[in-house]
């Protein structure tokens, strides 16, 4: 029996794509891409100047946009200017209103003034008169400042005993919450404490009645084994003792047979 021939025959590839000659194109070759067709300067012209104005369409877009956005910008400017206009108006007719009475007091002053002058002039008697009419508007005027300080002084007074009795209040109830905090925590831990002495004594009550339980077992167990033990003894002697009986019965047996056989004899 001869070996099978596994040999093949080597080929070149390249003799052997030479020999097949050049391979069908299949596409556009290199000479077809740059033979194509091109546009001329002119319509490159027409194409950047279409793309230039779809891009000021946009640009006009956003200005509008912009505009419009400018336009809402300065109404809500002016609503907000307006309320702001309005604030400094209150404010400009209160202070004028402010003015406006001190200088009806002025006024009024200098015109008592005058009056107690003239009056002066003219006589002593009305002198004396203008004078104390002038020196008892300007106590009342007096007497009028100080009613309105004591007032102050009164509102102010109150203020601070509010909030120096809220203060109180608040630093009471404070401490009457750290108080009920702390009592509590007393309370919990208490009776932390007294739930783990009653786990604690129930654990030692389950394993004493568990340790009795066990030694019950144990005496039940071993009681039971001695029981066993003594029927075994009581049997092994009831054996011993029945074959021994055999024994014995066997033996007489053969006696008495040889005693008989003798006396045939």
């Amino acid at each position: 029996m001869g070996k099978r021939d596994n040999r093949v025959a080597y080929l070149n590839p390249i003799a052997a794509a030479r020999a097949r000659g050049p391979t069908p194109v299949s596409g556009p070759t290199i000479q077809d891409y740059l033979s194509r067709p091109r546009p001329t300067w002119e319509e490159v012209k027409e194409q950047l100047e279409k793309k230039k104005k779809g891009s000021r369409a946009l640009a006009d877009f956003e200005d509008k946009m912009n505009e419009r956005w400018r336009k809402e910008l300065e109404k809500n400017r002016e609503k907000v200017l307006s309320g702001g206009e309005k604030k400094e108006k209150e404010k400009d007719k209160e202070k004028k209103e402010k003015e406006k009475d001190k200088d009806k007091k002025e006024k009024k002053k200098k015109e008592k003034k005058k009056s107690s002058r003239h009056s002066s002039s003219s006589s002593s008697s009305s002198s004396s008169s203008a004078s104390s009419s002038s020196s008892s508007s300007d106590s009342e005027d007096e007497d009028e400042k100080k009613s309105v300080k004591k007032k102050r002084k009164r509102k102010r007074s109150s203020a601070r005993k509010e909030s120096e009795d809220s203060d109180v209040e608040t630093d009471t109830d404070s401490k009457e919450s750290s108080k009920r905090k702390k009592k509590k925590l007393r309370e919990e831990g208490e009776k932390d404490k007294d739930e783990k002495g009653s786990r604690k004594k129930k654990k030692t009550e389950k394993s004493h009645s568990e340790s009795s339980d066990e030694s019950e077992i144990d005496g039940d167990v071993e009681s039971k084994k001695k029981k066993r033990s003594s029927e075994e003894k009581e049997k092994t002697t009831d054996k011993s003792k029945k074959k021994k009986k055999k024994r014995h019965k066997k033996h007489s047996k053969k006696k008495k047979k040889k005693t008989s056989g003798s006396e045939l004899d």
